[in-house]
């Protein structure tokens, strides 16, 4: 039976199941590479700086409907700019008060006031002065009326950083879930706030989580208390999305740069008759954040606009305006949402199947161009999902891609020089070294298990061998045949001839086998020549190495034929080799023997001839009948090679 057809790096190799199946294995592996990538965040630093290019290129994405910013700013401190910021609350409470006559839903005050005025005054025990009564008065009634939050910290364990007593049992019921909501902003670990959680992990016992603690991080709180919602409750629907009351990482949906929030300045709100101002009034409706925004105050943060591309760093963002981006994305759906696992496996394996399958097809530079192309066209496609505030794996991809191209190319590596190994086995005795790297670089090779292939066939062999091998000894006719072959079989591999055997002083070669070229039968005849300018040449090396034995004149005897042969690893499993069989081989054969009744050196069939488009100067011409076959062949001396110099 046919053995199956060997290909080397072929291109239609891929088609056949068996090289189907390390492609698939290649491409297996390098999607886990990927998928461990994006679970485990290896590539988490590159991923970040690919989400933070996105958004500073969109600039800002949308404009907040649900909150409003109300800052202290230096033109607000310069209203009251004899009062310490501790004393700031009826100020503050002025403004509240405004806010919530215009309809606000709920107020935030981003402030944290540890220290009571009050409780300060009183400490005082100032004589004559009422005042410490009634200072904080305005401030505790905008507490007690349930629509204000205020902000506390979470230090860990069972530590709280909260406001003043005063403020605490204000708040109604003093229910602190409800009414206090913790500021702490989550940074990664480059510093830089992308994300957010609703409620910080809490190791209080069940107890005292009914004494109503701190629960949830400020704007969390704020828009779970804007639609009305218990902020106790398991969860809730926020944006249109169930959204859990646990330390889960949510992603903010920054709706732009800082200063995208819109704001107003809370000394706006402190004018006489500002209720009456319109864009006190659109404030109906809205989440409102009161908080600093004045120079040497120390609440700015580092954002995905913070950082620039090529160096340095941009705006940093207040915490109130971080805070109101979190009560935007939960208010507005609008959050960043990773790809779904069942779509960015998809994602993966037709993006990484692609490349693994160019990474087979094409040379290692071509796969690195596939490799960069695919990157880019991933950053794009990650870019235009990032529009639709879908958050899709870019780093992570292009571990995938790049463990796919070391695989590829690595296995490949590996299986060139196990090819070259197998083809320089079996190849390497008979043809070239440049034969041997041609039949590297082809796509196919030929078929050991036997095919039939129009070929050249040159037998050669040396005139009066008995006589002068009797005349020799045994060392010396060893010798004398291997100098006489390393200069015959270096003519016959110069051009591309496939040397197939040594019987005795004869050699039998040959062309357009395994490597076909198209022109075998004239460089069949031009091996030949430069054989019997050899031999010539041979004549006076024999003559000085051997001088006095009488030897006969050093000659040899080439027939060429063209024709069908078939042509494969013939043998058993103890002994096998390449060789060629059939009518052609036996022509040739024959032919080499012709020489000697036409005393000529070199003679080819009309087949041959024909087959070197007449290029070949021929010289005695005899139709004989051969031994094996019925029909007469006709037979051509060679001279030489037309437009090349006759050889004689």
């Amino acid at each position: 039976m046919q053995s199956p057809r060997l290909n080397v790096f072929s291109w239609a190799g891929l088609k056949q199941p068996r090289r189907l199946l390390p492609a698939a294995l290649i491409i297996l592996f390098s999607v886990i590479a990927a998928e461990a990538s994006y679970r485990m965040g290896w590539a988490d630093l590159v991923e970040h700086a690919y989400s933070d290019l996105w958004h500073r290129q969109s600039g800002v994405r949308h404009v907040p409907q649900h909150v409003v910013l109300v800052v202290m700013d230096d033109q607000t401190l310069d209203l009251y700019n004899d009062d310490p910021l501790a004393f700031w609350t009826p100020h503050i409470a002025k403004g509240i008060a405004v806010l919530r006559a215009a309809g606000a839903t709920i107020i935030g005050l981003d402030f944290l006031y540890k220290i009571s005025p009050t409780a300060w005054l009183n400490k005082m025990s100032l004589p004559g002065n009422d005042i410490s009564r009634t200072y904080d008065a305005p401030f505790l009634n905008e507490i007690s009326s349930g629509q204000m939050v205020m902000v506390g910290s979470h230090l860990g364990a069972e530590n709280f950083l909260l406001p003043h007593t005063d403020y605490l049992l204000a708040i109604p019921d003093a229910n602190l879930s409800h009414g206090i909501g913790l500021a702490d902003l989550m940074a990664d670990n480059d510093g830089i706030i992308r994300n957010f959680v609703t409620a910080q992990r809490m190791q209080e016992a069940p107890p005292e989580e009914a004494q109503g603690l701190p629960r949830l991080n400020l704007g969390a709180l704020l828009a779970v208390r804007a639609t009305q919602q218990d902020p106790l409750a398991y969860s809730w629907q926020l944006g249109g999305r169930a959204i859990q009351r646990s330390d889960q990482v949510l992603s903010i949906g920054y709706a732009g740069p800082p200063g995208t929030v819109p704001r107003i300045s809370l000394g706006r709100l402190l004018q006489d008759g500002a209720g009456n101002d319109p864009a006190v009034q659109a404030l109906k409706g809205k989440v409102v954040i009161i908080g600093g925004e004045f120079q040497g105050m120390n609440d700015w943060h580092s954002t995905p606009y913070t950082t620039k591309l090529f160096g340095g760093s941009g705006n940093l963002m207040t915490g109130p305006e971080v805070q109101a981006n979190i009560v935007e994305t939960l208010l507005s759906g609008k959050q960043n949402q990773p790809l779904p696992m069942a779509a960015r496996l998809a994602y993966f394996v037709l993006a990484i199947g692609l490349a693994v399958l160019v990474y087979q097809r094409s040379t290692p530079w071509h796969g690195l161009l596939m490799f960069l192309g695919l990157s880019v066209l991933a950053a794009l496609f990650a870019y235009l999902l990032f529009q639709q505030y879908i958050l899709a794996p870019v780093a992570s991809l292009q571990v995938g891609l790049l463990a796919g191209y070391v695989a590829s190319y690595g296995k490949r590596l590996t299986s060139e020089e196990r090819s070259r190994a197998r083809v320089t086995q079996i190849f390497g005795r008979y043809v070239s070294t440049e034969v041997v790297d041609m039949l590297l670089r082809a796509k196919e090779m030929p078929d050991l298990g036997g095919e039939s292939i129009n070929v050249s066939i040159l037998f050669s062999d040396i005139r009066n061998f008995t006589t002068i091998s009797e005349k020799l000894n045994a060392h010396e006719v060893v010798e004398m045949l291997n100098t006489y072959f390393e200069k015959a079989c270096a003519a016959v591999l110069a051009e591309g001839g496939t040397i197939d055997k040594f019987i005795g002083d004869a050699i039998m070669v040959q062309f357009g086998s395994p490597v076909r070229y198209p022109d075998h039968a004239l460089r069949a005849v031009r091996a030949a020549l430069v054989m019997q300018q050899a031999a010539t040449e041979f004549q006076g090396w024999m003559a000085q190495r051997f001088a006095g034995r009488d030897l006969p004149p050093f000659a040899i005897g080439i027939g060429i034929h063209s024709g069908e042969a078939v042509i494969g690893n013939i043998g058993s499993s103890q002994r096998i080799e390449y060789t060629a069989i059939g009518d052609t081989v036996n022509t040739a054969s024959r032919l080499e023997g012709v020489t000697k009744n036409m005393g000529c050196s070199i003679v080819i069939s009309q087949e041959t001839l024909t087959a070197t488009g007449g290029k070949v100067q021929t010289g005695k011409h005899e139709s004989m009948q051969v031994k094996g076959r019925a029909q007469a062949v006709d037979v051509y001396e060679v001279i030489g090679i037309k437009n090349e110099g006759a050889v004689t």
